[in-house]
This record gives structure tokens, C-alpha cells and sequence, in this order.
């Protein structure tokens, strides 16, 4: 289902009770975030603020914040096949690695239709004009007490490279200076900043765009970890089975989402001085200090008639950011096996705030093979910033992390199995001695070869006769045991 516009998502929300209307006043400064934060831990539905104190636009949060929502966001229910029709398009490719055939993938006639389309004449995007832009007109969140200002949360931050002129889609929150300017949270690993630095290289002027709202698809698209050299539009694409519509901005040489509730252009000077920006209650659980980043100049902000603000807030976990993370999990899966075919699952717990922990489960077929995995993903793409990865094998279900725990516990011995590693952290991570770099721990919780040293006879573990599983089944209910 293709979503006109945020609204057209929040009805069809709406129509499967999955959204509450808030006709109460509610202040942006601390208040919405309390709200929101009690209805995210319990697993509640999206909030639609139809008066926000000090704006004339409408807020939306944890529009996202459940499988069920974020399946109707995508209009597919089964999040995996996304993934497993990629990877079988990726597989009939000729060898190559995985970025030779994303780039191949790409100019196939099958898929043509997926790309984004240059559209003329009005958009929604650009119903009203601002006369003069004005963020302060916007009903962005104060989240948390100890933040350095305004946040906007949910945006689509879109940059063009200078040297190739690919898109790039990224989310990067934006700290609210002034009624025309904020900062910009490109971290170093991410690509935005690595296209910021070739800007600053050639001495031009980098224009920006921030769409907010439009089809949920880009907003998921935006947070995905899509290799540099691939355009996450034509991801929703992919998972729209159609082209995202695209207009040129009325102030910057971009091109943006036709269907955008907001769309806010500007640009970066790359010889302007960097701004301090936090702290932020990031979603690590503590504030993000103080750091030095780029200032966005705003030049123009459009938006449609009846637009929506999209807004999110992270913390401690559980919040709305989860539930992204899933999908991703669950889209990249079947690309992960395309490249390590004994791959069976992988998890990434909220609890660990994506960076900190990833959890693999394998099917063995060779000693050291769990450690191979490990060092790998260490070096696949934003994995490189994990902290913690464990490897299991593929009777242990991951998601289940009461099982998991004690499998891990009962099955590792910390000298043989455990291998610390030095490298790149998240630039969020408050815990390593110094920023950006910092210690890993790898745990090979497989069982273990007597090619790796083991000398004794690995136990069975224990599990009940299937027989007798299907005899108790079928007689559960007349057994009149409440569970």
C-alpha cells in the first residue's frame, strides 16, 4: 500500500485501533516525551497530539513502535521476505562480493521500476510556501531535562556526494539553534559526514534537505544500514514495488519526497566553524555530551496543507527505535546468508542499543568456525561498531534470551572462548577510555571440537521425546492446567 502523506498512514493506524487521538493541549518541552515514554514501555499504541502548545501543527509519535505498525508501515507482513527476494535477485548474479552485486542488481531491466521518478508540476510537499522560514513554528521536542535544546527526531536528512552525485538518505538528528539554523549529528562513521568532508575538501557548499513525514517507507529507509554507494530511496522502492516520487526543492539543487509532510532545505558551510551540540538522552539510555558539529543554514521550509510532524524520543530501553532495529534484522538477514551461508539467525536486542550486542547462531561444520564468523561481521559495514557478539549454534533460539543465557553461561569457558579485540565504537559510547576507539569482547559459545582443543565428550542436551510432546499436546486443554 502506497501512503499519500503521513495522514493517510495514521487512518489506516486508526482503522486498525492502533492509534489514540490526544485532544488535551500538551506541552513539547518535557511533557509529550513523559506520555510518550509510559506508552512505549507498554507496548501502547501511536499518539496523535492534535493541539501542541506553542505550534499550529498536529504531532505524531510511536507511529512505529510495535511489529504490527511497522508491518502496515511497509505494507508487507512478512518483514523477511523483503530480504529473501533481495538476496535470491543477488544470488543469480555472477560472482562478485556483495557491493559488486548490489551495484550490478541496479541496472537490471526487472527492477526498473523501483527507482525514484522525477515528477513536474505541484507536489503536496510544496502546498504552502513559509514567507519566511521559521522553525520555531514547528512543535519540535525538548525530550529530556538535562538536553541542550529542541530536537527534531524523526527527519530524513538528505545530501548529494560532490565527486559522484549519488543520494545519500540518512537519519541525523538535528539540535534547534534558531528560528534558521541547527546542528547536524553526523557522526564520523556514518556517511553523511564522510560526504560533509568532501565538500570541505573541494570548498563548495553542501546543500541539505530534511523531508519529514510523507510515506512511512522512507522513514525506515533512512535508519537502514545500506552500503554508501546504494541510494536508500530505491530500497523503499523496493519494498513499495514502485518508485518514490521526486520534486526539485525550491531553494537547493536536491531533489525531494513529493509526498513529505515538511520538507526543510538549507545547506552546510564548510568553513564555518563547528557548533556545540547536547546534551542529548540518547538511546544508549545516558545523555550524549557536548560535541562539535556542523551548522545547518535553513533557506526554505514547505509543506503540505494538512501536514502531520512525525516525532520520536529514545531513552532507556524499550522505545519506538526498537522496533526499526527489528526490521532491519529481520530484512538483512537473508543478505548476511548470502555472503556466510551458515548463518541461521542473528539478533540484536534492544537492551543492547543496536551497537552493544549482536547474538549469531550457526550451523557448524568446521572448528573455529564460530570464531571465523565473529571476526567477520567485525568487519562488515556499521557491524564494526558491535561491542559484544556472541555465537551459538542453531538449536538455541536467540530471541529467547532466557534460553540463550543459559546456554551461553553453561557452554563457554572464558579462556578458551572468549576473545578481546580492540577497534572503532559507537561515537554515542560513553564507556571506552577514549572516544570512537575501544575494546570488543567475541564469545564462541559453540560447541566445542576436539580440533579445538576440547579433550573431553560434549554432552547432550536434554529434550523431551517428540512423541510424547504431540500426545501431551493434543490432550492439553482437557488437563485443565491454567499456564
Amino acid at each position: 500500500m502506497i501512503f499519500h502523506g503521513l495522514r493517510t498512514f495514521l487512518d489506516a493506524l486508526e482503522s486498525h485501533n492502533e492509534l489514540v487521538r490526544v485532544t488535551m493541549p500538551v506541552d513539547p518541552f518535557l511533557e509529550i516525551t513523559e506520555i510518550a515514554d509510559r506508552v512505549m514501555k507498554r507496548d501502547g499504541p501511536a499518539l496523535l497530539f492534535e493541539k501542541v502548545k506553542g505550534s499550529s501543527f498536529p504531532l505524531v509519535i510511536n507511529a512505529f513502535g510495535s511489529q504490527r505498525r511497522m508491518k502496515l508501515a511497509l505494507g508487507i507482513e512478512d518483514i523477511e521476505s523483503i530480504g529473501e527476494d533481495l538476496s535470491a535477485l543477488l544470488t543469480s548474479l555472477p560472482p562478485a562480493s556483495l557491493g559488486e552485486k548490489l551495484q550490478l542488481l541496479l541496472k537490471l531491466h526487472q527492477i526498473a521500476k523501483i527507482f525514484p521518478r522525477l515528477i513536474s508540476g505541484p507536489a503536496p510537499c510544496q502546498q504552502v510556501i513559509m514567507e519566511k522560514p521559521n522553525l520555531d513554528r514547528l512543535p519540535i521536542l525538548t525530550c529530556w531535562p538535562e538536553d541542550g535544546g529542541p530536537f527534531i527526531t524523526l527527519p530524513i536528512v538528505i545530501t548529494k556526494d560532490p565527486e559522484t552525485g549519488r543520494r545519500n538518505c540518512g537519519m541525523y538528528r538535528l539540535q534547534k539553534f534558531s528560528s534558521t539554523t541547527t546542528g547536524l549529528h553526523w557522526q564520523v562513521h556514518k556517511d553523511a559526514r564522510r560526504i560533509f568532508n568532501r565538500y570541505k575538501t573541494a570548498g563548495r557548499r553542501m546543500e541539505v534537505a530534511v523531508a519529514l513525514g510523507g510515506d512511512p517507507v522512507l522513514t525506515y529507509a533512512a535508519t537502514a544500514p545500506f552500503p554508501p554507494e546504494m541510494d536508500e530511496l530505491v530500497l523503499a522502492g523496493f519494498i513499495k514495488k514502485r518508485g518514490i516520487d521526486l520534486i526539485p526543492g525550491v531553494t537547493v539543487d536536491i531533489e525531494v519526497p513529493a509526498d513529505a509532510d515538511f520538507i526543510i532545505e538549507g545547506y552546510v558551510n564548510p568553513d564555518e566553524e563547528f557548533k556545540a551540540e547536547g546534551p542529548f538522552g540518547d538511546h544508549t539510555g545516558f545523555y550524549t555530551p557536548v560535541e562539535q558539529f556542523p551548522v545547518f543554514h535553513v533557506t526554505a521550509i514547505t509543506h503540505r496543507k494538512d501536514p502531520v510532524y512525525p516525532a520520536t524520543i529514545v531513552g532507556i530501553p524499550p522505545k519506538e527505535d526498537a522496533y526499526f532495529g527489528w526490521v532491519t534484522e529481520r530484512i538483512f538477514l537473508p543478505l548476511l546468508k548470502v555472503v556466510f551461508p551458515e548463518i541461521v539467525d542473528i539478533h540484536l536486542p534492544v537492551e543492547g542499543g543496536f551497537h552493544n550486542l549482536a547474538i549469531v547462531s550457526i550451523k557448524k561444520s568446521y572448528p573455529g568456525q564460530g570464531t571465523k564468523i565473529m571476526q567477520s561481521l567485525w568487519g562488515m559495514g556499521q557491524m564494526m561498531l558491535t561491542k559484544c557478539l556472541i555465537v551459538v549454534e542453531n538449536d538455541i533460539d536467540i530471541h529467547d534470551l532466557r534460553q540463550l543465557s543459559w546456554y551461553v553461561l553453561s557452554s563457554m569457558d572464558p579462556k578458551r572462548d572468549f576473545t578481546v579485540w580492540q577497534g572503532p565504537l559507537d561515537q554515542l559510547d560513553h564507556a571506552s577510555n577514549h572516544a570512537l576507539y575501544g575494546g570488543k569482547i567475541g564469545i564462541d559459545a559453540t560447541k566445542k571440537w576436539k580440533e579445538e582443543g576440547y579433550m573431553r565428550t560434549w554432552p547432550e542436551m536434554i529434550t523431551m521425546d517428540r512423541e510424547v510432546v504431540k500426545r501431551i499436546d493434543a490432550i492439553w486443554r482437557s488437563l485443565g492446567i491454567e499456564t
